[in-house]
C-alpha cells in the first residue's frame, strides 16, 4: 500500500477579527497578500518547496472563496492521484455536526485523512503566517531526536516574548518548559505555531483530549502543555529566516512594506520572486500595467493590469487599480479593482477590493487622529482603512486612524 512519510494540516478556519474589514467577507488565509499573492500561498509553497505533497486544509469561517481559490491545487504541484490537496470542512456523522471545537478538535476531526495516507509524521501549520521555511530540515532533526514533538520557534526581542508562547529547553534545546504569554519570560524562543508531530503520540494525546470536556481543545492550551507535563520527547527547532504573523491589520501593512523594503541579511528578507524557493499562487491570466506620461513609481509593488498616471511611494498596488492624474499614493496597500481619482492623496492606508477614492479626498493625511491610543506603525504614523466596495466622495477628508465601512 502507498504510504506518506509526512502529511502537513493546514489551520485554515480563523475568523480574524483583528484583520476586519479584510475579512469580512473571506477568511483570513484567503486575504490577497504582496500584489499577486494570498496569504495561505506561502505555506502551500513552503510544503511542496519541502517535498511535503499531501495537505489538509481545514476551513471554517467563510470558505467559498479559500475554496475557489484552492480548487484541485493545480498551483502548487498538488492535484496528484495519490496525495494532494483536499478542503477539510468540519466534520458530519449521522449522529451530529458541529464546528470545529478548537485547533486541536479540527485535527482530532480528521484523524482519518492522516490515517488513510498511513503518515508516520504529521505537519501542523498556521494559515496566517508569512515566511518561507523549508519543513524537511525540521523534519529531520525531529527523526534525529526521536522526538514526540518539535516545535518551531523565533527568536524575538525580550520586550516582545511576553506577546508568544515561550519555549524554555535545555542546552540540547529539549523543551523543559512552555509558557503562554508570560508577563515574565525566561527564554525568547517564541513559538511560530509550526508543530510536527509523531503520528501515534499525536493521535493519542487528541483523542486524550476529545474526552475532555473541559479541556479547549487548543494546541496550544491544552495538547502540548499535556504531552510536556507527560515527559514526552518534545523539541524545539530554531528558524533563523524571515517570518511574520499578520494576524492584525497593522502587522499585515507591515509585512507588505517588509516585501518592498528587504531589509536585513539574505536570509531574513522577505523576496517574494526569488527563483530558488518559488511562492506559487493562482494567476490564470497575466496583463501588463500601463504607466503614463504622467505615471510616476519608486519604492513600490505595482500588480498586473494596473493603470498608473499619478504618483506612487513606497506602496504595494495590487491588479487592476486605476490611479488617475494628480493623484498621490504613499505608503499605503491598493487592493484590486480600486480606482483613485484625480487629485486624491493617500497616506499610511489600506484600501480593500472594488473601492473608488473620489477627486480630491485625502485618506490619512489631515486632522488629528480618529482615536487615541491607536497602536502606531514602526514610522510613529496610524493606520487608516477603507473597507471593500465603498465610494469615497470627491473632496472627503478621513482623518488618520479610523476605518471606514460605509460610503461617505
Amino acid at each position: 500500500m502507498n504510504k506518506k512519510e509526512c502529511v502537513a494540516m493546514l489551520l485554515a478556519g480563523g475568523q480574524g477579527s483583528r484583520l476586519m474589514p479584510l475579512t469580512r467577507s473571506t477568511a483570513k488565509p484567503s486575504v490577497p497578500f504582496g500584489a499577486l499573492y494570498r496569504i495561505i500561498d506561502f505555506p502551500l509553497s513552503n510544503c511542496i518547496n519541502s517535498g511535503i505533497d499531501t495537505v489538509g486544509v481545514l476551513t471554517q469561517y467563510r470558505p467559498q472563496d479559500l475554496n475557489a481559490y484552492l480548487g484541485q491545487g493545480d498551483p502548487w504541484d498538488m492535484a496528484i492521484k495519490f496525495g494532494g490537496l483536499h478542503v477539510l470542512p468540519p466534520y458530519m456523522t449521522e449522529h451530529d455536526a458541529s464546528w470545529f471545537k478548537g485547533t486541536a478538535d479540527s485535527i482530532y476531526q480528521h484523524m482519518n485523512f492522516i490515517k488513510k495516507y498511513d503518515a508516520k509524521y504529521v505537519l501542523v501549520l498556521s494559515g496566517d503566517h508569512i515566511y518561507k521555511m523549508n519543513y524537511d530540515i525540521m523534519l529531520q532533526e525531529h527523526i534525529q531526536n526521536k522526538a514526540a514533538c518539535t516545535i518551531a520557534v523565533i527568536d524575538v526581542q525580550i520586550e516582545e516574548a511576553s506577546r508568544f508562547g515561550i519555549m524554555n529547553t535545555d542546552k540540547d534545546g529539549r523543551i523543559v518548559e512552555f509558557e503562554e504569554k508570560p508577563a515574565h519570560p525566561k527564554s525568547t524562543q517564541a513559538s511560530m505555531g509550526v508543530y510536527i508531530f509523531t503520528a501515534d503520540k499525536l493521535y493519542e494525546y487528541l483523542e486524550k483530549d476529545a474526552a475532555d470536556e473541559s479541556s479547549a481543545h487548543d494546541f496550544g492550551k491544552n495538547i502540548i502543555p499535556d504531552m510536556l507535563n507527560s515527559g514526552c520527547r518534545m523539541f524545539a527547532y530554531l528558524y533563523k529566516g524571515y517570518w511574520r504573523d499578520v494576524g492584525t491589520l497593522n502587522s499585515y501593512w507591515e509585512a507588505n512594506m517588509d516585501a518592498i523594503d528587504m531589509e536585513g541579511n539574505d536570509s531574513q528578507k522577505l523576496i517574494l520572486d526569488d527563483p530558488l524557493w518559488k511562492i506559487y499562487f493562482r494567476h490564470d491570466i497575466v496583463y501588463p500595467q500601463f504607466v503614463g506620461e504622467k505615471g510616476d513609481i519608486k519604492r513600490s509593488i505595482v500588480g498586473d493590469a494596473c493603470e498608473i498616471n499619478g504618483k506612487i511611494r513606497h506602496s504595494v498596488l495590487f491588479n487592476s487599480v486605476i490611479v488617475e492624474e494628480g493623484a498621490e499614493i504613499r505608503d499605503s496597500l491598493v487592493l484590486s479593482n480600486c480606482v483613485i481619482r484625480s487629485g486624491a492623496v493617500l497616506d499610511h492606508a489600506i484600501i480593500s477590493e472594488n473601492t473608488e477614492i473620489g477627486a480630491g479626498a485625502r485618506i490619512g493625511v489631515d486632522g488629528q487622529e480618529a482615536e487615541t491610543g491607536k497602536a502606531k506603525l514602526p514610522d510613529g504614523k496610524v493606520l487608516t482603512v477603507v473597507a471593500d466596495g465603498l465610494k469615497i466622495g470627491g473632496g472627503v477628508s478621513v482623518s488618520a486612524g479610523s476605518v471606514v465601512d460605509e460610503d461617505l
